[in-house]
């Protein structure tokens, strides 16, 4: 295998490690480079909170929408201090999971959706995706977890834009 598309290319890439689906659990761990400890993720909710997490955390891609608050006080913007990795891209990109491997890089965070490119690792083949529903069937298309007709207007990995 070439690995051609094997790498993070963006301060928020993150390594997505699945290892065990049945039905909606999931058992996967969630990498980046700024922790050495992994992110254990058990739904795609909890994929979709954890990466929401680390880019708040980094404010990069920064978010073109804030979060409503109905009650409390709303949060004072705040310079985000500079973050320091504590794992090189290497290492994380030396991390595979049982069932597959993903890549995620978002670039954008506009419209509350994410927008970027997912490297399935498995198969060497990345795809972009403009929205989060798109990254999750593109994960899940991967790992068959999908039929086919659930959703004909689904990108899958044979329209592979390498």
């Amino acid at each position: 295998m070439s690995k051609t598309q094997w790498y993070i290319g963006t301060p928020n890439g993150a390594i997505l490690c699945i290892n065990k689906i049945e039905g909606p659990q999931w058992q996967a761990q969630l990498y980046h480079g700024y922790s050495r400890e992994p992110i254990q993720v058990h739904s795609v909710e909890e994929l979709v909170f954890s990466l929401e997490k680390i880019y708040d955390y980094l404010n990069f891609p920064h978010a073109t929408t804030d979060g409503r608050i109905f009650q409390g006080e709303k949060k004072q913007a705040q310079r985000t201090p500079e973050r320091k990795k504590v794992m090189q891209d290497e290492e994380l990109l030396s991390k595979h999971g049982d069932l597959g491997t993903f890549i995620i890089r978002v670039q954008h965070r506009q419209n509350s959706s994410w927008q970027g490119r997912v490297t399935w690792m498995d198969q060497d083949k990345t795809m972009y995706f403009r929205s989060i529903w798109e990254l999750i069937k593109l994960v899940e298309s991967a790992l068959d977890t999908v039929s086919p007709a659930e959703d004909e207007r689904t990108l899958t990995w044979t329209d592979s834009q390498e």
